[in-house]
């Protein structure tokens, strides 16, 4: 079988797909959260396993799991901003320590560090953030735990029994996802910070203990802040193409 979508339409379309840092408040119909997860499902999975399962937050569930997200949020923020002490305390209290399923690593390796940091300077700049500005700062990384005022917050496990295979199968469906809810006029941001924290997710979803949290994304009609407005640099192929030996 074979389409007529041109080419150069659909290189442009993907190419302006950007992550949104600031929703409407306006509701996203069930029935098109649906449609946007029935498109993700069209991707190529192992096997045909699908290892994966979508929590779809919303309402007041959305509502508790944000508050939640904050409250640890500002628990490990003022422990890092009180120095040893505070560290300390945070050690023996344990709330606003990272809970994840999946281990998160400290450090970008020394490779890829220098994209991210690049990344997180111009992005800050764009808001106008400055980067002696700690108070500016944990308040703009704040907005990850209001999902940057999305109505609604997708949450991806992903089954442990195939280990990386299903993180590869959960790329491919969240990348349709994403996709999908730009063609029908929707933004989505992929948000790792939301893995920080599992147990408020699993306190409100009827989780198998043998998927783990992979991520969350944000989704909802994009506002015109000017955050939205920004777009980060994307890397010529050159930089990940490998000529043969």
């Amino acid at each position: 079988m074979t389409h007529n979508l041109e080419p150069k339409k659909w290189r442009e379309f993907a190419a302006s797909r950007r992550t949104t840092r600031d929703f409407l408040p306006t509701p996203v119909p069930d029935e098109l959260i649906d449609i946007l997860l029935e498109d993700a499902m069209t991707a190529p999975s192992w096997s045909n396993t699908r290892p994966y399962l979508v929590a779809v937050a919303k309402g007041e569930v959305r509502d508790r799991i944000s508050k939640e997200f904050l409250a640890r949020w500002e628990a490990a923020d003022k422990a890092l901003a009180a120095g040893i002490w505070g560290k300390i305390k945070l050690f023996f209290t344990r709330y606003g320590l990272p809970q994840s399923d999946y281990k998160i690593e400290r450090n970008y390796p020394k490779d890829l560090k220098p994209r991210s940091a690049r990344v997180g300077a111009e992005l800050y700049g764009h808001i106008g953030i400055k980067r002696d500005d700690r108070e500016a700062r944990s308040a703009q990384w704040a907005r990850n735990y209001e999902f940057f005022g999305a109505p609604v917050s997708l949450f991806i496990f992903t089954h442990s029994g195939l280990g990386v295979h299903s993180v590869s199968d959960a790329g491919l469906f969240m990348q349709n996802l994403m996709l999908s809810a730009h063609a029908h006029g929707l933004g989505t941001c992929a948000q790792g910070a939301s893995a920080i924290w599992a147990p408020p997710v699993r306190a409100e979803f009827d989780v198998p203990e043998q998927y783990k949290l992979l991520c969350g994304i944000a989704l909802g009609y994009p506002s015109d802040h000017h955050v939205n407005s920004f777009k980060a640099d994307r890397l010529d192929i050159s930089k990940i193409k490998l000529e043969a030996k």
